[in-house]
This record gives C-alpha cells, structure tokens and sequence, in this order.
C-alpha cells in the first residue's frame, strides 16, 4: 500500500495524545474504509441517498432524525440556523438579515468557547448567563431571565474543559420546555460513553451534535447531528444540498456512507472490553517508567480532558519546570513523531484511546529515552 507521508517526506506520527483534530482524529477501522471505497464505486442520487443514510442512523442511535455534516462546528452552524427558521415558521433562506440579526440564543458564559464561532458566524445574538467560576453560582431564576421573545434557542455545551458556572443540563431542560425554546446540545467529544447518543436526545434536549471523526472513527470532515424530528428536519430544509448557507456545506457520498459504517460499528463494540485494554495500556506506562529509575513519578488518571470515560497516564518530573514542553518538542522531532498532551510545566500525558496494540510499549520507551537525555 502507498505510504502518502513517506511520499511527502513526512514521518509517521503515533498519536498519544487523543482525538485531537489537529493530528487528524483517530483512525478509521476496515468497515469505514470499505464503506467509502464502495459509494465512491458508482453515483447516486444525493438527496436519496442522505435520506437512507439519515433514517439508518437514526435508528440504530434510537432518535427521531439524524443528519450527517460536515463537521461538528457545521451542526452546530446549522442547528442554529434551524432554530431561527423554527422561530418565524419558514425556511432559512427566505429570512430577512435583520430576522437573524434579532433572533437571539441564550449560552452560558462558563461555556464560551472558540466553536461558539459556529454560532456567531450566522449572525444572531448571543446572550450569556452567569460566570465562569463559582462566586456567584447559576440560578433557575436567572436562566429564566435570559429567555425573551427573541430568544430562538439554548446552546450547551457539554466537555470535560469547560468551567463552573452552569446550570446541569437536566434543569437547562426544564427550563427551556417552560418557555418552549429548543436545546442544542454541542457534545463533540463526548464519546464514550456511547449511550450519549440517546441519552441527551431522550432527557429532551431538541439535537445533540458530534464529531464524526473522533471516538466514532469515522471521516474526520464528518458531524452527526441527532435529536427530534422536526428540528432534524429544519436542518435538512437548510443543509446541503439546498440553496443558500447550506450550499457551502458539502457532505460527500464517501462520508455519508463512511459515518453510517462507523455509527453501526460503533453501537455493537464491545466498549466494556476497550474500557479494560486501555486500562491495561495505562498499567504497562506506569510500570515501565516506574522500573526505569529516572526520578519519574506516573500515575493513572480519569476521566480524560474531554471529560470522557477513558483513563490516561501522567508522567511527570516533579518540580521541573520546562521538562514537559522539552519532552513534547522531542518526541515530536523523532521518527516516527509521537505526539502527547502537557500538564503544567512538569507532566506529560499519555492517551491510550487513539493507540494501537504495541504503541504503548512504544511511546514509554521513546519518553524514557528523552527523559534520560534531558
């Protein structure tokens, strides 16, 4: 097989660090692949296509609808765009600028971030609630405050980095079914655990959205966009391939079917069993540094960054400061290049969900041999 990155002069990148898009996501397993080389095969007709994709996916994630994108950050553009077309009862495109413009969506302040761009970029108003820390914690009462007749939607996002602030979800619910505005929930790495897929949708938020090429394992330009039927269909009215902001958001035939394969491999994995690999990668790290007789402390940490269920090693030189970017920096440099997440200026940590059989074993000794060096 081709090795497209040697053919770049590029060296081979064994990723420690997560599902991070800057190092492509994760790696789609054979039934993705397979899945893309055989609707790239023959044409079809789009529009048909999308709609036996859409309803498959739906079905094996136990929600009402289900629409593919072409990234998260884009199902949440058009999620806010099906929300304004909810709001005054027509399609998206036949809004007037200032019909957006006025129409407002109700965020919490602990929750900005720079995905929320995905919102902003359309053009309505974004109302904060709150604070990002706990000196003045969040109120039913001033949630309801925020809500008015401009209001066309709640945005929440769901993640292991965002700050205190926030009301759970569940009263966000609560409050939003009073005054009849939808949720839309932005859970891009919030899998596993894979229940999320269902679980938000049925504790009543209106879409869930994620990213198709993290822990899925689908195309990494793919979204998945799941939640109640009519507002699944708003989104549908307005993404591609109609006319107008959806025009811009092109979902090929290679990642339709690619994201259905990684959606119906994905709720038939054993995730118990992939639970317990990772956990054993996480032993081996520790165990090998601990044997190595540098000075290195390692430990098991949960949950990940992302806040998902997934246990990582942190490696760390106590006290040293500068030590992690130095050890990052190195494994980078080395062929192949290993890429690893910092804590602080002393820890380094090692992520087992995007690693293979081998990688660990891999990873640690390359780490201990920088660290002996430095």
């Amino acid at each position: 097989m081709r090795d497209i990155y040697a053919d770049l002069g590029m060296p081979r990148l064994v990723n420690a660090a997560g599902t991070y898009t800057v190092f492509g996501g994760s790696r789609m397993p054979r039934e993705v692949i397979e899945a893309m080389v055989s609707a790239a095969s023959s044409f079809t007709r789009i529009q048909d296509f999308q709609a036996r994709v859409h309803a498959r996916i739906a079905e094996l994630t136990r929600n009402e609808g289900a629409y593919v994108t072409c990234g998260c950050a884009a199902g949440l553009y058009l999620a806010a765009a099906a929300a304004v077309s909810l709001r005054f009862g027509k399609p998206f495109r036949w809004l007037k600028s200032e019909e957006v413009a006025n129409s407002e969506v109700v965020v919490y302040r602990a929750h900005r971030n720079p995905y929320d761009w995905a919102v902003r970029q359309l053009g309505v108003r974004l109302v904060e609630v709150g604070y990002p820390n706990t000196i003045d914690p969040p109120t039913v009462d001033e949630l309801e405050a925020s809500i008015t007749q401009r209001t066309v939607a709640i945005f929440y996002t769901m993640s292991g980095w965002t700050a205190p602030g926030a009301l759970p979800l569940k009263a966000v619910i609560e409050v939003a079914r009073r005054h009849r505005v939808p949720v839309v929930v932005d859970a891009a790495a919030q899998l596993p655990p894979v229940e999320n897929l269902w679980s938000l949708t049925q504790a009543g938020a209106d879409a869930a959205v994620f990213s198709g090429g993290k822990d899925l394992r689908g195309p990494q330009s793919t979204g998945l966009v799941l939640g109640r039927r009519q507002f699944v269909e708003a989104i549908a009215e307005t993404g591609f391939p109609t006319y107008g902001i959806g025009r811009m958001l092109k979902v090929g035939r290679e990642e339709l079917a690619g994201l259905m394969a990684a959606v119906e491999r994905y709720v038939k994995m054993d995730h118990a069993a992939r639970l317990q690999w990772c956990e054993r990668q996480v032993r081996l790290v520790i165990e090998r540094v601990e044997a190595g007789g540098l000075g290195l402390q390692a430990i098991r940490t949960f949950p990940n960054e992302a806040g998902q269920p997934i246990p990582r090693a942190l490696v760390r030189k106590p006290g040293a400061l500068g030590w992690a970017a130095a050890v990052r920096d190195a494994l980078l440099a080395g062929d192949p290049a290993i890429a690893v997440t910092l804590e602080g200026e002393d820890g380094v940590y090692i992520n087992p969900m995007t690693l293979e059989e081998g990688e660990a074993e891999l990873v640690v000794d390359r780490l201990l041999g920088v660290a002996a060096r430095l």
